[in-house]
């Protein structure tokens, strides 16, 4: 894939109703007009059945309204590819959720697999900051793995989160990257290049001790595999619709990483 068609499309942003952003569908297409983008998805976090875990994520009642966003956007920009996805925890419980009615019912068009939990002795550990030992990183690891088997997601993000937990890479996260890319590799499963770990890079600089994320030996461990890679803004707010791409894209192309293409995402043009 191109640099200059890879900088037009992102395929992970948010709404309003996952609580922690703003903006609906409409507002973030619109800002990304201004990019020449061709294909946006909104993919903002999918609600769980018993609403689990909504305080940063749209609740059931809410699917409906958030569909509909979706489509009046498709509909307001017919020159965009727009695309109606969700990003979701893998909890083995909602599959059937997530098959039957977002993919099937409601023919969505896309869900991303992100582990922002981690299953850990019947509970579930924060990946970003809870990894502090090498038995929580192989759960994290098995988790990951596990989501790049699973045919219900399209890619999985933000695969390097777990880096926040330590200060230093050491040998336990270099484990821990080459069983999540060997899966990947093995599966087939593009693995995100997250943008807004990127802002969040550019406002803690030199503030914290943490590697953050990208986390740069992850991809660096990557470029010894057969992985390709998505390059999103995962955007909170209308103004980073597009955000950070072309600095992800430029961060792939550093590590000679390739970006995964519309074809190879089931992308069809419009």
């Amino acid at each position: 894939m191109t640099v200059s068609s890879s900088c037009r499309r992102n395929l992970h942003s948010h709404t309003f109703r996952c609580k922690h952003a703003s903006g609906d569908a409409v507002d973030y297409v619109r800002h990304a007009l201004s990019t020449g983008v061709d294909t946006y998805g909104i993919s903002d976090h999918t609600p769980l059945p018993g609403d689990r875990f909504n305080s940063h994520r749209m609740d059931m009642v809410e699917l409906d309204d958030y569909h509909r966003a979706i489509k009046e956007a498709q509909h307001a920009f017919p020159d965009v590819r727009v695309l109606a996805g969700l990003e979701c925890e893998d909890f083995e419980d909602c599959r059937s959720f997530y098959e039957d009615e977002i993919l099937g019912q409601r023919n969505f068009d896309y869900l991303i697999g992100a582990g922002h939990f981690t299953p850990l002795r019947d509970q579930w550990e924060d990946s970003y900051f809870g990894m502090t030992s090498a038995a929580k990183l192989r759960a994290y690891s098995d988790h990951v793995c596990d989501l790049t088997e699973s045919s219900l997601y399209l890619f999985i993000a933000h695969p390097d989160v777990f880096g926040l937990s330590s200060e230093h890479w050491n040998e336990d996260l270099k484990a821990c990257s080459q069983d999540i890319l060997a899966a990947a590799e093995a599966n087939q499963k593009p693995l995100e290049i997250n943008g807004g770990g990127i802002r969040k890079l550019a406002e803690r600089s030199g503030k914290e001790a943490h590697p953050g994320f990208p986390l740069r030996e992850f991809w660096e461990v990557a470029s010894d595999y057969r992985v390709s890679v998505v390059c999103n803004s995962d955007a909170h707010q209308p103004d980073h619709a597009m955000a950070s791409i072309k600095e992800c894209v430029q961060y792939a192309e550093e590590l000679g990483l390739t970006i995964a293409s519309d074809e190879q995402l089931g992308i069809k043009p419009i």
